[in-house]
């Protein structure tokens, strides 16, 4: 059989080939959108490689990224990818300093910036010496200000007119290193995951799959996990695979922003964290009006209470997909098929092939039994990590398996259910509670948006849990406890009920119990 490189240029010269007038769409600020076909972006593409190349980056350098979902931001991804570099995204809610110790440690030579990051980009380089220019996207430099004796700026849009280097895409090994994420560091200090053609290639045939994200070339895609995040679930590579259009919403997720995007746009499938589209519910239920094309909507990154999932279901008309992953594994792990009568907010699907999971005790011995139990979950797969990012000693176990740090059960029809984080778990009096069961069981009453459950120290019991919440509708403290009686341990009952206005969340939409437990954990 012959060769044929598993490149994630592929997935575009596919695109221009078979759909070259499928569309990538990016909202504009204000109203309204640009667009262009697979086979013009294919184009300006391999331009932004000519760019990159004109600037000295080649085979194997670290290219970082520091923008939004946007067109600007795709082509970026394949000038990088396709040439050979290694595309570093970085996440622009975070701090100067954090980037900056990212950057060092990835290496990278030149930073792509989306315009309106500029300024951010200027604080980071001062903390990165081996930086060598800023590339400007979705504008230009004017306002950019820092200090003269920075790295040069280039805007990139002048430059792509004029004579180009010759560039050729997939010329290396499919093992080569594509994409560098860091972890979003909710429990623990960021790491980072190094992705491979490979590995990213064979991630998409998986999330294409009917049983997963069953994406098809009649699909208009609203991509809102963030590029930053994990490849954005690998959605820039799957909708080009099958000539789906890519609707991009640029910095702008709001309920309003969104609403007007999905009718505008036909979208069919929305990919985000349950933040992002109980915003959208809330806009819909303030001012009324349908979206009669979406159709289904995929939700990850942090647990679903199941009063939102019905919540949104009804007031959209959508099915939801509930699914688990890590940006360790690319990041997709377990996914419930729309058409699965089972559907719930409590379950995260089955995996796909290429994906398996293994429940262990605490030290990591496989359980006897694998169904209907509580485990340690682990994972392997050809989209997992072996070693993170600088690091010599393997992330895996000695046969492979990586441990994903969730507590985990399997039922009998393979449903994966995540039941807490093993680091989150609270030991008072030398016995554990589950932060993560009071949670969705406060969670689900309809008074409450959001459930937050952490240790406090107490002189008495070593720890005590206590409850953080954000409601939507009035209830008191007495009835958030009392929905616990009867269906956790007595002594599983929070000592006290915070009320907080906004939920902290980490850029990936998960709620930050590190800001919780440093502003309440006392």
């Amino acid at each position: 059989m012959q060769d044929y490189a598993l490149t994630l240029d592929q997935f575009l010269r596919h695109a221009a080939k078979w759909h070259p007038r499928a569309q990538v769409v990016t909202a504009r600020e204000g109203g309204g959108a640009d667009r262009i076909g697979y086979a013009d972006l294919k184009t300006r593409s391999l331009a932004v490689s000519s760019v990159l190349a004109s600037f000295g980056i080649t085979v194997g350098d670290c290219v970082a990224t520091l923008a939004w979902n946007t067109q600007r931001h795709v082509e970026a991804w394949y000038a990088i990818m396709g040439m050979g570099a290694v595309c570093h995204t970085l996440n622009p809610r975070l701090t100067a300093e954090q980037l900056a110790a990212m950057l060092t440690q990835s290496g990278a030579r030149l930073l792509v910036a989306s315009a309106d990051l500029l300024p951010l980009a200027r604080q980071i380089q001062q903390g990165v010496p081996g930086l060598e220019r800023l590339l400007v996207i979705d504008g230009d430099a004017e306002g950019a200000g820092g200090p003269s004796d920075g790295p040069p700026v280039s805007v990139l849009e002048p430059l792509i007119a004029e004579p180009r280097h010759d560039v050729t895409w997939g010329d290396f090994a499919e093992t080569a290193p594509s994409g560098l994420c860091f972890t979003s560091g909710t429990t623990g200090a960021p790491k980072g995951v190094m992705y491979t053609h490979r590995s990213s290639f064979l991630h998409t045939l998986r999330v294409l799959q009917t049983d997963v994200m069953a994406i098809s070339g009649s699909d208009s895609v609203l991509a809102v996990v963030p590029m930053f995040h994990a490849n954005a679930w690998g959605l820039p590579f799957a909708a080009p695979a099958v000539g789906a259009k890519l609707v991009l919403p640029g910095r702008h997720a709001d309920g309003a922003s969104l609403a007007r995007l999905i009718l505008a746009e036909g979208v069919t499938v929305g990919v985000g964290v349950p933040t992002v589209w109980l915003g959208l519910v809330e806009h819909l239920e303030a001012v009324g009006g349908e979206l009669p094309t979406l159709k289904r909507i995929l939700m990850g990154g942090s647990p679903l209470a199941p009063a939102l999932m019905d919540r949104i279901e009804r007031r959209l008309g959508v099915a939801v997909q509930t699914s688990w992953g890590m940006t360790e594994m690319s990041p997709t792990g377990t996914v419930t098929p729309a058409h699965d009568p089972g559907r719930s907010a409590t379950l995260a699907g089955r995996p796909a092939v290429g994906v398996d999971l293994l429940l262990t005790d605490a030290e990591g011995r496989p359980l006897p039994e694998q169904r209907e139990v509580e485990g340690h979950l682990r994972v392997r797969g050809s989209a997992v990590i072996a070693r993170y990012f600088g690091h010599d000693a393997p992330a895996t176990d000695a046969d492979g398996w990586f441990p994903t740090g969730d507590l985990a059960r399997i039922d009998a029809n393979g449903n994966l259910m995540i039941t807490g984080r093993a680091k989150d778990l609270i030991k008072s009096g030398g016995e554990w509670i589950n932060p993560a069961e009071i949670e969705a069981i406060v969670g689900a009453l309809p008074q409450v948006s959001l459930a937050a459950v952490i240790g406090r120290p107490d002189p008495k019991w070593g720890e005590r849990p206590i409850l953080l919440v954000e409601t939507c509708d009035d209830i008191s403290d007495g009835a958030l406890l009392a929905s616990l009686r009867g269906r956790v341990a007595a002594w599983w009952i929070p000592d006290a009920v915070i009320r907080v206005d906004s939920m902290p969340q980490a850029s990936t939409g998960k709620i930050d119990k590190i800001r919780l437990r440093a502003q309440y954990g006392g």
